[in-house]
This record gives C-alpha cells, structure tokens and sequence, in this order.
C-alpha cells in the first residue's frame, strides 16, 4: 500500500495510480506503475526539500570565494570575444550577442536562472515562446512539469541553475543549428565554470547530443551515466518534459532518472 506521500509523489508528475482510474482507461497510454516505481517512490520519501549541499572548503578557497569548475575550453581570445570570467561578463555579452541569426528574431534574451551556485544544472535546449516573452528557461507547461518533478526529490526549482544550449528562441521553436549552438557554447562553459556544478542533467535530445558530443538516441543515452567532456562533473541525460507531455508513458522512466539524481545529490 502507497502512503500519501508516495501517492502525491507519483501523482506529480502523472503518473496514475488505479483508484483515479475511470472505466474505459485501459486503453490508454498511463500504465499502471510496476513493482520497480514502488521502489522509486519509497526511495524519494521526503518530508520537506533538502537544501543544498554545500562543496567543501579548501585552504585557499573559503565557502564565500564563487567556485569554478575546469571545463576544457577552447580560450575566449582565440575565438575574438572576451574572457567571460564573472556573471557580469558573461550576463553582459549574451545580451549583446549578434553572432547569429537567431539573436535578429527573439524577443530578448534568456541568460538562465537560479542558484549561481548550485549543485544542480540544468540543461534545456532553447528557449520557447512563453521564455522569449519573460526572458526565463522552462516556464510553460514543460516548465511547469519540470518544478513538479524537482519537487518529487525535494528541490525547488530556486535551488538550482537552469539554462539552455541556445539562448536565443529558435523560429518556430525549431531546433538549434550546429553553428547557432556552437555560438552560444562559450557562454555555456563560462557558466558552468562559474558554478562548478556537482551534477549537471541535460534535458532532452538537444541538450545531450551538444554537451555529450554524441548522436545516439536519447532512450540510449538514459541508460548509462555520463561525464561532462573534459571534466569530472557527472552528467544525466533524461526525457525533455516537452516529450514526457506528449508520452505520458515515458514519465515511468523519468522516475527512474529522478532516483538517481536524487542519490547523486546527496
């Protein structure tokens, strides 16, 4: 038997459970949970949202100094922009980028938001109409989908630093380019090098392919845990809430990512 709170847990991000069921629900896509997601739910128990864990100090780096991450980059100089060594840079120059086309249709940009020191990152592909408006990663209904499943493992979504490969909203919502994303990578490595994240989860096929340098499907990419390329920064690849809204049936599998990402944080 289900407690409440694992009901509550479940229910978050639609998965159903039988008593909501209705006659003539069998057809469709929601299955019931199997044994393994009572597993998840029991280990997802939390009685409030656990708070941080904060990166421990060094000699020479006291717990109020910003942390840096070492990503392998290719040096700003080389590629004619400036080194983008703090949030005011780096802030600074995605609002002034032109350096492709997307920057001549969005409405502004969208930098990211959070926790600039979070142990969690976020990763989405590019932002979409209702972030082009607010000038803020995941606030329509993926975003709406993505608060509930942080708050399954007790995160709130100010806890942790979400962003985007692109930062510029694709026409049409279409998906980034190999150019576009390459122009906004820099941008993306200074962030994480001013967060210095303890685990970063990319969401979605365009979020994986580019952090990971890979091509493989994204249902292959779930099954195995990654490192971000030149670091030791552990990376999960899991379903884009957008895909989870369309497929209700894969939110059996985000259960499981969330498992993980849970442990990982602790």
């Amino acid at each position: 038997m289900l407690s409440t709170r694992q009901q509550h847990c479940l229910r978050g991000i639609g998965v159903r459970l039988w008593s909501d069921r209705q006659p003539g629900d069998e057809d469709r896509l929601e299955a019931e949970p199997d044994p393994a997601l009572l597993d998840v739910a029991a280990s997802l128990e939390v009685s409030a949202p656990a708070a941080p864990v904060p990166h421990p100090a060094t000699d020479d780096a006291p717990l109020d100094e910003p942390r840096q991450a070492s990503v392998a980059t290719t040096p700003p100089a080389s590629r004619g922009i400036p080194a983008l060594d703090n949030w005011d840079d780096i802030i600074g120059a995605i609002r002034d980028c032109e350096a492709c086309e997307l920057s001549q249709n969005c409405t502004q940009k969208v930098p990211g938001v959070g926790d600039r020191q979070a142990d969690l990152l976020i990763v989405g592909e590019g932002p979409g109409h209702d972030e082009d408006i607010r000038g803020e990663p995941f606030v329509g209904r993926s975003g709406q989908l993505l608060d509930r499943m942080l708050a399954t493992i007790g995160i709130d979504r100010e806890q942790v630093y979400i962003t985007n490969i692109v930062k510029c909203r694709p026409p049409n919502n279409r998906d980034p380019k190999v150019d576009e994303a390459q122009q906004c990578r820099n941008y993306l490595e200074a962030q994480i090098r001013q967060i210095a994240p303890r685990v970063i989860l990319a969401v979605g096929r365009v979020s994986a392919h580019n952090l990971l340098g890979s091509n493989l499907p994204v249902g292959k990419l779930i099954k195995e845990m990654h490192q971000l390329p030149g670091t030791d920064i552990p990376l999960k690849v899991t379903y884009h809430p957008a895909y989870l809204l369309r497929n209700p049936s894969a939110k059996a599998i985000a259960w499981q990512d969330l498992k993980l990402l849970h442990r990982l944080l602790q």
